[in-house]
């Protein structure tokens, strides 16, 4: 993927999509699919360090409290990611791992979530605090008094994912450009950092932590990243308690800070995260090392929920960001001020799974074959 030059791009693109994470690779593969000539940009480069859609492992989950479009939007994207682990003949970018929830008893959430996953069709089973303690040992779950394993849910493989797409959106015709650019100033046309001159029909802006950089009258108060750390710990020598498939994904719903873990996965250790937003973040020059208090509470974590962990070596960190929007909803709209002009974001730190049902439900907005989700308006996120 070498940056393009001048004279190989044709006049005018159907679509030109800026952002080559999963959101935006995604819209730019479905849109190949349906005959449109493509252009895609990253300044960095598909799923790079930088990224909210690099990193090694995202969850995959159809859980969303109340909030059915998302367990929709999720069922949907699992059926597309095998479709294409299918075709490009990858299973490993999946992890079967399940995904297990853990919460107080009668807690609101959990209890609209089971009630979504029932009316959706989506399996899953209720566990109590005695079936948690029996099936995973491994853990202590202290007051947690309930669960809900969904069986087929797991994990992506992120960065892999998002590479793979990108090849095969470009074996099927889509033109891939690594480079930045320009803020916009009108609509006919973009100029790319290096001085390139972009055309096209439409323009899908899927930057990322990059849109309120991009567009700061529009989203500069909308969109806010933030700085996230994430922990690998090392296991002991022949210990598959924290592998699959003795061990899920466990998000613990009853701990404030929302912690999540996954098992190991490729000889990366097991991983531990915590979805509370950090601070203010800039992508492009924030520091990726983790903070001393990042470190104890990972620690101090580890030694009371997973025990026989206590001590273990930290192997690998990351720091990534969040790009929240004021409600945690993504933004899929047109621009205000440009009616040829899509700005696709806000993926609030559980953007990754939504990748391939996002980029459909963009896909055909971009065609005139769909209307804006109310939910994702530009007016609906302030």
């Amino acid at each position: 993927m070498n940056r393009a030059k001048a004279h190989s791009l044709p006049e005018t693109y159907d679509v030109a999509v800026i952002g080559a994470g999963v959101f935006g690779s995604w819209a730019a593969y479905r849109l190949a699919l349906a005959g449109k000539s493509v252009v895609l940009l990253d300044a960095y480069g598909p799923a790079h360090s930088r990224a909210s859609s690099g990193g090694e492992s995202r969850i995959i989950r159809m859980g969303y409290g109340p909030q059915e479009i998302y367990t929709r939007w999720s069922m949907r994207s699992l059926e597309l990611w095998l479709e294409f682990c299918d075709i490009i003949n990858d299973a490993s970018l999946f992890h079967r791992t399940g995904v297990l929830w853990t919460a107080p008893e009668r807690d609101p959430y959990t209890q609209a979530t089971r009630d979504v996953l029932t009316r959706c069709g989506t399996k899953f089973e209720s566990l109590s605090a005695s079936d948690l303690t029996a099936r995973f040992p491994q853990f202590r779950f202290g007051h947690v008094t309930e669960g809900i394993l969904e069986p087929d849910s797991g994990a992506l493989m992120a960065r892999r994912a998002v590479q793979s797409l990108v090849r095969e959106a470009v074996r099927r015709g889509v033109k891939y450009v690594h480079d930045g650019v320009e803020s916009p100033t009108q609509s006919e046309s973009l100029h790319t950092i290096s001085g390139e001159r972009i055309k096209a029909e439409a323009y899908v802006f899927a930057c990322g932590a990059w849109l309120p950089k991009l567009f700061p009258d529009v989203l500069g108060q909308t969109i806010r990243p933030t700085r996230q750390e994430v922990f690998f710990f090392g296991l002991n020598p022949g210990d598959s308690r924290f592998h699959s498939p003795e061990m899920p994904v466990w998000i613990d719903f009853s701990d404030e800070r929302r912690p999540y873990t996954l098992p190991a996965l490729e000889g990366r250790g097991f991983k531990l995260a915590f979805d509370t937003p950090g601070s203010e973040f800039d992508p492009d020059r924030g520091s990726r090392l983790l903070s001393p208090d990042g470190i104890v509470a990972a620690h101090a974590f580890i030694g009371k929920h997973l025990p026989s962990l206590a001590g273990a070596p930290l192997i690998e960190s990351r720091v990534c960001q969040y790009e929240l929007t004021p409600n945690r909803d993504f933004i899929i709209d047109r621009h205000p001020a440009y009616g040829n002009v899509w700005l696709v974001g806000g993926g609030s730190g559980h953007g990754f799974k939504h990748g391939p049902a996002l980029g459909e439900h963009v896909a055909n907005l971009v065609q005139g074959l769909a209307t804006p989700e109310p939910q994702f308006r530009l007016s609906g996120s302030v």
